[in-house]
């Protein structure tokens, strides 16, 4: 495995002279750790499969270094890094054996038959393609070819990275599931490294240690799931991590207070303070879980107009109208909803502020 560097990294497919706002990469610093397991989370096109492209060396980066261990391998082809890719569809030899796919990629570093054997039988166990191992991938379904690409990406134990890109696209629902568990009990014991492109956050939260937040070229944040929940750095990653994301409410300092279109709203001094001094555009955000309902004011509670219900089973989400604004608070199956007006209860502690889209409290 490696530690994987970029320094100054940027990508234009237009040209050095481009105009840096078209560039698919805006410059980046990023360290990508040895055994790390690192999902690049965002929608279609902010960049996330152009940067695994410029790790593995099918992309040359316009600007900056890329390093494994410390050396530079910005101008080395995809061969001679080491790594293992696995694409959206699967690439396999139809003309094969499911056995000898899996062992391809060890025969042709001229394995020893012992170890290819071991290994292959391994992979074959963990992906449950043991019943298949003399079948022709030709004859098999779209999901069991997608399990020999992954198997053949896993296979190699001396490879720098393991990189997917967006590998489970093609797979049944149910198989999805288990196959992420899969790969994650993989990473738990082998301590390989793995960079996993995903559009899906419930891929990129059961999967990695650390999530990648991209949007337009750009890595907005980097931390754990409980991290990207609780304090977005950026309100677009709010909105983009939870269902539904964060609710980002406009605000100002008024009197002795913070409002939002005109409505106070109970907040700590500290954050008050802060509302008054932090400059820009100033904006509360807080999620739907870390909201709740009152039918009275109960000394802390916003003023509100219910206009709709979503059932989902274990919870509901309530769609409020504070001031012009709508507001997502969700609720337990067991809990009573008000009906009409009632009252929002912010949970001060996990309520935060942020001046042009950026987190400062």
């Amino acid at each position: 495995m490696a530690r994987i560097d970029f320094e100054s990294i940027a990508q234009s497919y237009l040209g050095r002279d481009a105009d840096p706002a078209s560039f698919a990469l805006k410059p980046m610093n990023h360290e990508w750790m040895d055994g790390g397991a690192y999902a690049l989370l965002g929608p279609s096109g902010c960049g996330k499969t152009t940067l695994l492209n410029v790790i593995s060396g099918l992309v040359r980066p316009t600007f900056g270094t890329v390093r494994f261990d410390g050396v530079d391998v910005t101008d080395l082809p995809t061969e001679q890094r080491n790594i293992a890719q696995v694409f959206q569809f699967p690439v396999i030899y139809d003309t094969m054996t499911v056995r000898d796919n899996l062992a391809f990629p060890l025969r042709n570093r001229r394995v020893d038959p012992a170890t290819i054997d071991s290994r292959v039988t391994e992979i074959a166990d963990m992906l449950e393609l043991t019943p298949d191992l003399g079948k022709r991938a030709r004859n098999l379904s779209a999901d069991a070819k997608q399990k020999i690409s992954l198997g053949r990406g896993l296979v190699r134990s001396d490879v720098a990275a393991i990189l997917f890109d967006e590998p489970l696209t093609v797979i049944d629902p149910h198989l999805k599931w288990q196959l992420r568990r899969k790969l994650k009990q993989v990473h738990d014991r082998y301590k390989l490294t793995l960079v996993y492109v995903t559009h899906d956050q419930n891929e990129a939260l059961t999967f990695a240690d650390q999530i990648v937040v991209m949007s337009e070229g750009r890595i907005l944040q980097v931390g754990t799931p409980q991290e990207l929940f609780e304090r977005p750095a950026h309100t677009y990653v709010g909105y983009f991590i939870g269902s539904p994301g964060m609710n980002v409410l406009p605000c100002r300092a008024e009197g002795d207070g913070v409002s939002v279109d005109g409505v106070g709203i109970p907040l700590p001094e500290s954050f008050i303070h802060q509302v008054r001094t932090v400059g820009g555009v100033t904006s509360i955000g807080v999620r739907p879980e870390f909201l709740s309902l009152a039918d009275t004011a109960a000394g802390s509670g916003v003023p509100v107009s219910i206009v709709g219900v979503e059932d989902l089973g274990q919870y509901r989400i309530v769609t409020a109208r504070l001031g012009e604004r709508a507001l997502k608070i969700k609720v337990p199956e067991d809990v009573a909803i008000p009906s009409g007006d009632a009252y929002a209860v912010f949970d001060a502690g996990r309520t935060r502020l942020y001046s042009d889209d950026v987190l400062v409290g």
